[in-house]
């Protein structure tokens, strides 16, 4: 392959809308890009692949959201600029998704596959209850990519629930790794019900839901599969993370540098 000349990072038109579908996008991808850091690293065959597939589904329903935003956003530009061309501060996705939760990972010194499990588990069911209110959205293009995602995040919260389910009511020790991913990644989960001028304006426009309304649904999903689990959920902390306002995390800025070489060192090259 033959690189070209560089070129600078892109900047998109922030609007409301715009960033409101950008938030859901870049939560789907920068998710679907960690779970695709277990392939080949899986405690177990099946569960190496089904972690795979659903990276896969993931970064799906990612690319249908940043094609869609990119028609929006008057740019033109294309779900790979978008994924692979925009700076730390313009990517928007909840703080969450961003932590590294692979034993091994750079960075991330006592996570392991209970933390993966648990993430997955609470993302996926944010996810199920966001699909299903973006299925009566406005915006048919949205409504569309709404009603495919809402079947893979069912599985995707079955599944991962399973797991919670199995290792937090199974031995001592995944007992105990499974309390402390709990810990670990709860205080997170305040970001997912922040309501802000976005949403407001979302809400407003009929293109979808402000997030605190997913609130007590997702609670009480979440709390019947801990329970299943004998997993005491952790008290609420005073600690809110600021992904979806384009301020992140120290793992950012290294996620998205792997994430983005090639196409940073070969912009629109051509293999």
């Amino acid at each position: 392959m033959t690189p070209i000349a560089a070129v600078a990072s892109i900047t998109p038109v922030l609007t409301p809308r715009v960033r409101y579908i950008l938030r859901i996008a870049d939560t789907c991808l920068v998710h679907a890009q960690r779970l695709a850091e277990w392939c080949g690293h899986g405690p177990v065959l099946e569960e190496d692949i089904a972690l795979s597939n659903m990276a896969l589904d993931l970064l799906g329903q990612a690319r249908a959201l940043l094609t869609h935003a990119g028609r929006l956003d008057g740019n033109a530009f294309d779900e790979d600029q978008l994924a692979f061309l925009r700076d730390e501060r313009h990517f928007f996705n909840l703080t969450l998704v961003e932590q590294p939760m692979r034993r091994g990972s750079a960075h991330a010194p006592g996570t392991d596959f209970a933390d993966t499990v648990l993430r997955n588990f609470l993302l996926a069911t944010w996810l199920r209850l966001l699909w299903e209110e973006l299925q009566r959205s406005d915006d048919a293009e949205l409504a569309g990519i709404a009603g495919k995602a809402v079947k893979e995040a069912q599985y995707h919260a079955q599944h991962a629930g399973d797991w919670v389910v199995r290792l937090g009511d199974g031995t001592p020790e995944s007992a105990a790794r499974m309390r402390a991913a709990l810990e670990r990644l709860w205080p997170y989960t305040h970001e997912m019900f922040v309501r802000d001028a976005v949403d407001e304006a979302a809400a407003a426009s009929g293109l979808g839901p402000v997030r605190d309304a997913l609130h007590d649904d997702w609670q009480h999903a979440v709390a019947e599969v801990l329970l299943d689990a004998d997993l005491p959920p952790p008290s609420t902390t005073p600690f809110a993370s600021t992904g979806t306002q384009g301020r992140h995390s120290e793992h950012m800025g290294f996620l998205l540098a792997e994430m983005q070489t090639l196409q940073r060192s070969f912009p629109g090259g051509r293999w």
